[in-house]
């Protein structure tokens, strides 16, 4: 994608090839056409950077160069470069819940706990679906941040089929309790280094899909472990009670 952005602050032929070269560091633009006589940078792109990392590349709020957008609205791009870039794990998330709405469907009530079952049975079985295509590149992400991963590498190659036996486990109902308990322990434990992540803003790859897709670690990844954490321990509680 091309944009073209207004940049104020060059004042010579110097400042144009700065502003070009400090551009052109972000791995994600492929070129920068900088003109200092009309204030504007004609920036392509393999996918959307926000106002907010160009501004970092020219050297942050404190810098003399300025840049804001031209002829395009930034919340639109954005938006769109955030449903490309998690196009996957919304389709997933989508036709798992409208498989397991289906299910319902058929039945003369809707059974929340029946639904929830077979949501997770189908999260867990297509996630762990994807780990298993390249266990190998799997492993590697995951040491990137889990915090049982990153001191033993074999979990790595362990966790997607602790995934496929919950996933397993879900569909067919069995020892539902110890099932809860044990999706509730793995994710918990999951979560942190999602957590760790996130918080430190560490640029690093999404295991998540395995290493299938290039997911960034994200919000998306806490709420997906959040949501299997919140719904095991929901049917955990009701069964108790």
């Amino acid at each position: 994608m091309t944009h073209t952005y207004k940049i104020t602050g060059m004042t010579c032929s110097s400042c144009e090839a700065k502003v070009k070269s400090n551009l052109l560091s972000s791995p994600d633009i492929t070129s920068a056409e900088v003109s200092k006589d009309n204030n504007s940078a004609i920036i392509t792109m393999d996918k959307h950077i926000s106002l907010q990392a160009l501004q970092e590349a020219l050297g942050g709020v404190n810098s003399k160069y300025k840049i804001s957008a031209q002829n395009h609205s930034e919340v639109a791009e954005q938006t769109k470069g955030w449903l490309q870039t998690y196009k996957p794990i919304l389709l997933i998330f989508g036709f798992i819940t409208l498989v397991s709405v289906l299910i319902q469907l058929q039945s003369e009530g809707f059974n929340w706990m029946e639904w929830m079952r077979h949501f997770m049975a189908g999260f867990f079985l297509v996630f762990s679906f994807f780990k298993l295509l390249n266990l190998e590149g799997f492993a590697e992400s995951y040491s990137m941040y889990d915090i049982v991963a990153k001191k033993f590498k074999g979990w790595g190659f362990i966790y997607p089929f602790i995934e496929l036996g919950l996933g397993l486990a879900y569909l067919t109902n069995y020892e539902p309790l110890i099932t809860n308990y044990v999706t509730i322990l793995v994710m918990g434990v999951s979560i942190i280094g999602v957590l760790q992540s996130v918080l430190s803003k560490q640029k690093i790859k999404c295991a998540c899909l395995g290493d299938v897709f290039n997911l960034p670690m994200s919000t998306i990844t806490i709420i997906e472990d959040g949501l299997m954490i919140a719904m095991s321990g929901f049917m955990l509680f009701n069964m108790i009670n």
